[in-house]
Formats: C-alpha cells, sequence, structure tokens
C-alpha cells in the first residue's frame, strides 16, 4: 500500500530540517570505521592489554586480525527483576559466538536504576540523567577500539535509551539489542490499582500494599504493564534492532536462549568480516525513527519517548520535535490495550499476537516505512514474523495468523480501538507540553479549573491527606523540569488524583515533570517547556487563576488577563534540597547542560561537520570524507 501521506510529509520534513547534522553525522561515522578488523589500528602494547586475561584459543584470533571481536555491554544487576536475567547471559553469548570462529568480550557494564523503586524518592532526581550516563558508559566500553560488532543488554526505561544513544557514537559499529524478557503475569492490573488507591485513601494498610505490590512484581523480567520498560522493546522491534519478535519472550526459557544465541551469531554476520556489513548509524536514520513513533502511537506507548527518541534521533544527526509527534498521533490508530490503556499485560499482547503483528499490520496500511535496513539486512517486512523453538533446540521464525489472538488486546488498523495513537501536543500561554490521552475517559479531555501550585510532589501529598484538595482544581507542579531537580516522574501522584477524580471533582495536572511511562486516566499536561528555569511562564501561575487544559483542541493557557499575566514576576523556590544528597550533588553538571525537553532534555550536542585535517586512518584526511547518503550506503550493501 502506499505510504500514507502525513507519514510522508513529516518523513520529508523531518530528513529536510537534519539534512546538514545528519550529513555530518555520516561523515563521522565514515570517519570512524577502518577496513579490516578494528583493532587493527592498535599497538602491539595496546593489544596485549586488551587480550592479556582471555583464554590462549580467543586470545589467537585475536591476535591474528582475522575473526571479528562482539563487545558485551550489559545493564546486569540482581536487584532489579528486568535485568536480573542478564547474569548469565555472557557465557550464552561467548559460547555461540566461538561456535562460528569469533571472540566475545564483556566491554562494559552500565548503571540500570529502576523508576519503580526510586518512584517518589530523591533518587528519582536521577532517573532521567541516568540515561545520559549510561551512555557515557557504553561510549567509554567501546573506547577501546577492540570491537568489530557489539550486542547490548538492556531492556528498562532509561536503559535503552542511553545503550541506544551510546551506541549511535559509534555508529560505525553494528550492534544488535538482546532483551531479557518479561516476568510472568502476576495479579490483575485492575487489581493492582485497586490495592493502591485504596492504601491512599487510608483504608488499606502497608502490609496490604506490599502484598499486592508482591504478588504483581513476583519474579524475574520486566515488569508486565506497558510503561517505558516494555514501549522500549516495542520500538526495539520497529526499529529493526532486536532479532523478529524478541522482545517478550519469558526469562529463564529455552526459546529465550536461542533468541540469545541467535542475536549472537547474528552480531558476527553484520560485522565487516560477516560480509553483510551493517553499522548502526545506518539503521536509525529519518524514517527508522519516525517507525518508531508510529509504532509508540499505535500501541499506546511511554509518554517518556517523547524525550527519549527526540534523543535517540539527535544522536544520529536527525531532528524531531512535538509537532511531528502529535501530527502523526491524528492519523496512527491504536491497535492494542494493554495496561495502563486496558486490562491486559504484555504477556497476553504476546500470546495475541505481539509486535509482529502490530508492524505488519502498520505496514499493510501504510503507516510505517519498509524501505529501512535493520539487523536483518534491508526491509521492515522481515520482521514480522514470530519465533518458535525448532526440533533442533535453534531459533525458527514462522508468518504470523491474519487473525489476532485475541480482539479485546490486539487488532487490526482496519478495526481499530481509536483512530488516533492517543499522544496530543497542547500549548498556549503556559508553554508546551504533551498529554497521553489513551487511557483517559472523553468526559476529562478537557478540564477548566482552578490552579493550586505546588512546588514539589510532596507538598501535594500533605495537602491531600490534610482533606484539602476536595474540590475541582488544576495542581500545578512546579520546579519539576531537567534543569532544577533532574525532571522527575510524579507517578507516585497517580493515587491521589485517581481518588479525586473517581469521587467526582474535575482535577488535572500541569507540570514541568515527568508523569510515568504509565500515565493513566487522571489528564496530565507534562514535560511543559520551558521549564520554569528556562523562563518557562508556568512560574506565572498563581493559585486560583483559571487553567485550561483542552486535549481537543491542543490548548494549554492560563485565562488571566493580558495586562495582568504581563505584570507578573517569576516564582521562585529553594531547589537546595534536590542538590544535595543521595548522590545529586555529583550531577549539577547535567543540570546545567541539559537541553529542554522537546529537545530530548539531552546534554550532548547535535552532530557538526568535522573540522580537522589530521590524518584518521589509511592516509585519508578528515576533510576529504564523503559520507553519501543513506540510499547510497543501500545501493553499496546490495551491490
Amino acid at each position: 500500500m502506499a505510504l500514507h501521506p502525513v507519514v510522508e510529509q513529516v518523513t520529508n520534513r523531518i530528513i529536510q530540517r537534519s539534512r546538514a547534522s545528519r550529513a555530518a553525522y555520516l561523515a563521522h561515522l565514515e570517519a570512524a570505521r577502518i577496513q579490516g578488523v578494528q583493532r587493527g589500528a592498535l599497538s602491539c602494547t595496546n593489544l596485549a592489554h586488551g587480550f592479556a586475561a582471555f583464554p590462549a584459543n580467543d586470545k589467537l584470533k585475536l591476535r591474528e586480525y582475522k575473526q571479528p571481536s562482539v563487545a558485551i555491554v550489559s545493564s546486569y544487576n540482581d536487584m532489579l527483576s528486568a535485568h536480573q536475567p542478564f547474569e548469565y547471559f555472557p557465557k550464552v553469548i561467548k559460547d555461540a559466538v566461538r561456535e562460528i570462529g569469533a571472540v566475545a568480550q564483556f566491554a562494559s557494564g552500565v548503571p540500570a536504576m529502576c523508576d519503580g523503586v526510586t518512584q517518589g524518592q530523591p533518587g528519582m532526581e536521577l532517573s532521567l540523567f541516568s540515561r545520559d550516563a549510561i551512555a557515557m558508559a557504553t561510549a567509554i566500553g567501546l573506547s577501546h577500539n577492540m570491537f568489530d560488532a557489539a550486542l547490548y543488554l538492556g531492556i528498562c526505561d532509561k536503559i535503552v535509551p542511553g545503550l541506544l544513544i551510546g551506541a549511535l557514537h559509534f555508529g560505525h559499529i553494528p550492534g544488535i539489542f538482546v532483551p531479557g524478557g518479561p516476568m510472568t503475569t502476576g495479579i490483575s492490573n485492575k487489581e493492582k490499582a485497586a490495592i493502591r488507591q485504596r492504601y491512599a485513601k487510608g483504608e488499606a494498610t502497608r502490609e496490604e500494599l506490599l502484598e499486592g505490590e508482591s504478588a504483581s512484581y513476583h519474579g524475574a523480567g520486566t515488569c508486565t504493564f506497558y510503561g517505558t520498560a516494555n514501549s522500549n522493546q516495542m520500538l526495539m522491534e520497529m526499529m529493526g534492532l532486536h532479532l523478529p519478535g524478541a522482545a517478550f519472550i519469558t526469562p529463564g526459557t529455552p526459546l529465550r536462549d536461542a533468541l540469545t544465541r541467535a542475536a549472537s551469531q547474528q552480531a558476527v554476520a553484520i560485522s565487516q568480516q560477516g560480509g553483510n556489513y551493517m553499522p548502526i548509524g545506518r539503521i536509525v536514520d529519518e524514517k527508522s525513527i519516525v517507525n518508531a513513533i508510529v509504532a509508540l502511537h499505535a500501541t499506546g506507548g511511554s509518554t517518556n519517548h517523547t524525550l527519549h527518541v527526540v534523543a535517540i534521533a539527535r544522536a544520529a544527526g536527525i531532528v524531531i520535535d512535538w509537532n511531528d509527534f502529535d501530527e502523526l498521533s491524528k492519523v496512527v490508530p491504536s491497535l492494542t490495550r494493554i495496561y495502563p490503556n486496558g486490562e491486559a499485560d504484555v504477556n497476553h499482547f504476546q500470546a495475541a499476537g505481539g509486535p509482529g503483528f502490530v508492524i505488519r499490520e502498520l505496514l499493510d496500511a501504510g503507516l510505517a516505512h519498509e524501505d529501512v535496513n535493520t539487523i536483518l539486512g534491508h526491509g521492515l517486512r522481515a520482521h514480522c514474523k514470530e519465533p518458535f523453538l525448532g526440533a533442533d533446540g535453534k531459533v525458527v521464525w514462522r508468518d504470523l495468523p491474519v487473525q489476532s489472538g485475541d480482539e479485546a488486546v490486539l487488532r487490526p488498523a482496519s478495526n481499530p480501538f481509536a483512530n488516533n495513537g492517543g499522544m496530543v501536543l497542547v500549548q498556549g500561554n503556559l508553554g508546551r507540553a504533551v498529554m497521553k490521552i489513551s487511557a483517559v475517559k472523553a468526559e476529562y479531555h478537557v478540564i477548566e479549573a482552578p490552579a493550586l501550585t505546588f512546588d514539589s510532589q510532596e507538598d501535594f501529598m500533605a495537602a491531600y491527606k490534610d482533606g484539602k484538595l476536595n474540590r475541582d482544581f488544576v495542581a500545578v507542579i512546579r520546579f519539576q523540569g531537567p534543569r532544577a531537580n533532574g525532571m522527575p516522574e510524579l507517578h507516585a501522584l497517580t493515587p491521589a488524583l485517581a481518588n479525586l477524580q473517581d469521587a467526582g471533582y474535575k482535577v488535572a495536572m500541569v507540570t514541568d515533570g515527568r508523569m510515568s511511562g504509565a500515565s493513566g486516566k487522571v489528564p496530565a499536561a507534562i514535560h511543559v517547556s520551558p521549564e520554569i528555569l528556562a523562563g518557562g511562564p508556568l512560574g506565572l501561575v498563581r493559585d486560583g487563576d483559571l487553567i485550561r487544559v483542552d486535549a481537543t483542541t491542543g490548548e494549554l493557557d492560563a485565562l488571566v488577563a493580558p495586562d495582568v499575566w504581563a505584570a507578573r514576576s517569576m516564582a521562585s523556590a529553594d531547589l537546595s534540597k534536590s542538590h544535595i544528597g543521595m548522590g545529586r550533588e555529583l550531577f549539577a553538571v547535567f543540570r546545567n547542560a541539559i537541553s529542554a525537553a522537546e529537545e530530548g532534555a539531552a546534554t550532548f550536542p547535535l552532530p557538526s561537520p568535522i573540522q580537522t585535517t589530521v590524518p584518521l586512518h589509511d592516509g585519508i584526511d578528515a576533510g576529504e570524507i564523503m559520507p553519501g547518503s543513506d540510499e547510497d550506503f543501500l545501493f553499496r550493501t546490495q551491490k
């Protein structure tokens, strides 16, 4: 089917907008690429350090400069359920790579923090910054220049975006993302949410709440609701960075291990020595970024990706903004109902057809680009498959059934749950913000109520517990932007807001902070940009101002007379308590250097042209490098 005109229009606009920075990125990519093994550029002393502790056979392969070396970059720790399965992945990977004559080395570990643990705690103020710290840790591991391909082991909120940003700064190296899979299904999400709301009302004890939470988060693997972690996995599938259908296979199963082995050997195949060279910087291009946004909308994915996808694109020299998200959301249908947009979890989604079904439906409807590079070569159609365990213990892929296995969870594009993606841009005299409305009932899409301002979520919860919020209001949670305190998620406020909404009050939230990858049924205009510390007008709001949040028209306004508004001074707050303790003082450089939310809340610049004329390798000067377009690269690799 022909590409949808809006998808085509947005893609072309992104290509034009990104022309200079994408060309600069591709020039950097080509400058870094070495014909032959990467470690061939190292001196004997360098190389000896690089394999000193390796077994004799692996050491021999590394010193002969013939076989590729595959880097393992892992977010393993055994405290967090999603990352605990990665403990044994390196052995599986090394054995699989040795089987085909190559070598794998553990290049680096990266930090992995859990928003579920830090939610509502001081540590949450490091959460967003951890993404760029992970990118830096990835770069440090790859900077040894020993590697010809890489496997990135990550799954949760900031980890996958951070790994991908780091990988894209080594865009000449082929890379594959290797997930760990979700935990098995626990108690229903509806039951879990009900216990949380009862606890917020004081109707459940802490012991009852902990019992409910433990029955939900009960084993190894990713949390099963469709928050940022599982949105990450859907996007890696849609961008062709996973083996098809790898996302939602539970850990500790033969199929999970077989997928890991297959990914390891595919990484060798797409190295320069493997004969099917496919660097990650050529996979992530303007079309694949558009595909990622489309998949996000089609599945009701995390609002955090209005930051992360922007930052990922930026790392590859691609410039996108919230207008792109908004325009695509208007034409991309909602194909899933996964909690918090429904009752099902990702295991139900996988059983109904999973990512391959969604990709196929979007391609067939002309809503996604098929002509993109992936880790399998060229063309996204190859990722419309489902993995199974073959008789020999290896993965085999089969075509998906035409029909969804459960249309209460997953539907075809011809019969969607909604005709839009449920994410909207709202803007006005309060700035620009995003709203996720796929789980918000239609009667709450427009809220007009007096403002109540709070400078922290603790202040909000104190007012709630004192019974001061039993009224219609818009909670304006200020000084929550990246410059102020790291832009924490405010998901801990969800049960209280939901209780007030259930009690019949008209409530909404407006904040320059984040809400959650699991944004739910209460309308929330989040990521307000510019934030107050960047001169954002949210700092002009006063208690009692009538605030209009309208997801139907895209309005975000304080209904205050223009002369009164113009005469106001900016609010201030003592932010020192958010800058010291729990390691937050170490991240002052991030707070001082971070970009606006709509620019990805990133601490790194867009690629710029290479200025140096110092010889790089093989007698080539930087000024002589001709990056070529992605189309030129595709032509060369297909010849």
